[in-house]
């Protein structure tokens, strides 16, 4: 940078004798903010002859003084928080193309989400990943591993409401394939990475707002003309397929039937809930494209490890665990081999009491069981091999027993529903069971090949269980259940089975008169209300109705007892002493 010596280094100078002393010197500060010297060039020297200079601080005199504090608004990776430093900079301007898929998002949104849940919400999905995958090529992202394994999962999930009519399984699935976009999106692999990363996305709405509005402005700054031509355009073709497609089809009755079913109905009544679907489709294509464009790093929040413990300290109360488990299952194992008479005479419990209460209390164990292994992971000792190795037998140990006390409570989930039938709520605790078992599974493999892909793997055994449980048809399984159950022990509570969706029709088809009626008459009568869309009907639903055109329930039958409907034993499994069910 330029002084003023050098500027007065330029202008001429009376002649005078030579000097003969040294060349000066001038101070500057290094990057640790000490002060060094360093030679000036002649014509500084040169030019202090004829230019008064200021008094020279001496070196000694610096040695006191602060560095220069860094402005603590400043962005940067030593001084800023944390915020800061997990949100990138803000992404280049929004391409033409992001901006018209968040478009297209938003109308179709508006236009099929109206009508409930199915394959629209497939068609949906389309665009707005269309957006997310221009905004991260522009951003030079490169798809990785698991990010692909994410992105196919979650619209695997958006499958589930295509292919069940139940809402409880299409709601776990929708939310999952939710959080699965999110970890798409941020691509993080911890532990708190991937529970952050899978809810991340929210943190980026106001930022894709800001980021779409941006650009949209930058646009139409300079470019009105354009803008008009477009919209100008657009109207004219819109009332063209208006007056040609209503010609045609007063034309041709095939023609407008066709056309009735692809074009979805959209009535003045239904435009504020259809203008709510619009911005929702638009803010959600605007914020995955934005956090493509711009992730968090969730994975740079760092958790400090907990104080490493004494191998007797932290290893006496695991074994004490451990062999409490050990006695619970020979007992459980005696049981399983004979004993149910012995032990329910002493215990003074009921053979339903016996299976419920015990299935309970194991899915509690099973659950603290995952938090005593992730505390004691924390203050484990990991000074030697010799720690590390006690640590993989004590857990593995106690994860091999808890796999015991699953395979316990789910046999007592079976005694329970063979005896009083299957439930939404009993279907749903034993998945969450199973599904404990095999994140158990997979630390006891983390244990042996390492934990490095543990988090990402959980995680993905999670959407797994989801998609599954979907899949599977959990009220056609609980009606099949309960139809078998009947003709092996002629007993069934109908006022349950007529309170499932559609999924169960085929199953419930299979009773006998006047049972299958009175199950399927109000399933008969929702169906019937419905005038759902194509893209809004879900193949459980297409189906049940199927097979209810070609045999129809009788709406005229009343008696809906049957032989062993009610009043028999399994109708304790709903009433007076059960408060296990609440359905």
């Amino acid at each position: 940078m330029p002084d003023h010596a050098s500027e007065s280094a330029a202008q001429p100078q009376a002649p005078g004798p030579p000097r003969t002393s040294e060349p000066s010197r001038a101070t500057e500060s290094d990057p640790a903010g000490e002060p060094t010297e360093r030679p000036e060039p002649p014509e500084a020297s040169a030019s202090r002859d004829t230019v008064p200079q200021a008094p020279k601080v001496p070196a000694y005199a610096h040695q006191g003084r602060q560095p220069q504090q860094p402005n603590p608004w400043q962005s940067s990776r030593q001084t800023a928080g944390t915020l800061a430093r997990l949100r990138p900079a803000r992404p280049a301007a929004i391409r033409n193309a992001t901006l018209w898929a968040a478009v297209a998002t938003a109308l179709l949104s508006a236009l099929l989400l109206g009508d409930g849940l199915g394959l629209n919400l497939l068609i949906v999905a389309v665009p707005a990943a269309l957006a997310a995958y221009f905004a991260a090529q522009a951003a030079g992202r490169r798809l990785r591993s698991w990010s692909a394994v994410w992105a196919v999962g979650g619209l695997a999930l958006l499958a589930v409401p295509a292919l069940r009519d139940a809402g409880w399984p299409a709601f776990l699935a929708v939310v999952s394939a939710v959080a699965l976009g999110s970890l798409t999106l941020h691509g993080s692999r911890s532990w708190l990475g991937v529970f952050l990363g899978s809810v991340g996305l929210f943190s980026s709405v106001a930022g894709g707002l800001r980021w779409g509005v941006s650009g949209v402005r930058d646009r139409m700054t300079g470019s009105r003309g354009r803008w008009g031509v477009v919209f100008r355009s657009t109207v004219v073709a819109i009332g063209l397929l208006i007056v040609f497609g209503t010609l045609f089809a007063s034309a041709d009755a095939a023609f407008a039937d066709v056309l009735g079913n692809l074009i979805p109905g959209v009535s003045l009544g239904d435009a504020p809930w259809r203008f709510f679907l619009f911005v929702v489709g638009l803010v959600g294509a605007l914020t995955a494209a934005y956090t493509t464009a711009a992730p968090v790093r969730w994975d740079d929040i760092t958790v400090r490890d907990g104080k490493p413990r004494g191998r007797l300290e932290w290893a006496l109360p695991l074994i004490v665990l451990n062999l409490l488990f050990a006695v619970f299952i020979a007992i459980q194992l005696t049981v399983l081999f004979g004993g149910y008479d012995k032990v329910m005479a002493e215990t003074d419990l009921s053979y339903s009491a016996y299976a419920r209460q015990g299935f309970w209390q194991l899915l509690w164990a099973t659950l603290l069981t995952l938090l005593v292994i992730a505390l004691a992971l924390r203050w484990a000792p990991r000074g030697h091999s010799r720690d590390r190795t006690l640590v993989r037998t004590v857990l593995g140990a106690l994860c091999f027993l808890t796999l015991v006390v699953v395979a316990s409570a789910l046999r007592r989930m079976d005694l329970y529903v063979d005896a009083y039938g299957l439930t939404r709520l009993r279907i749903s605790v034993a998945a969450v069971e199973l599904w404990l078992g095999v994140v158990l599974i997979l630390i006891m493999a983390a244990g042996v090949f390492g934990a490095r892909m543990l988090p990402r793997a959980v995680a993905a055994s999670a959407a797994a269980a989801v998609l599954t449980f979907g899949l599977v048809s959990p009220d056609g399984l609980i009606a099949e259940q309960n139809v078998q159950r009947y003709r092996s022990h002629h007993t069934i509570d109908i006022d349950y089975l007529r309170g499932l969706s559609a999924d169960a029709v085929p199953a419930l088809d299979g009773l006998p008169e006047p049972l299958r009626s009175c199950a399927l008459n109000e399933i008969q009568h929702t169906l019937r209300a419905s005038d759902a869309p194509w893209y809004a009907t879900s193949w459980g639903e297409a189906r049940a109705r199927d097979i209810l055109e070609k045999r129809s329930a009788n709406a005229l039958v009343t008696d809906c007892r049957g032989p062993g409907s009610e009043g028999d034993s399994e109708r304790s499994g709903y009433e007076g002493d059960d408060s296990y069910d609440p359905y």
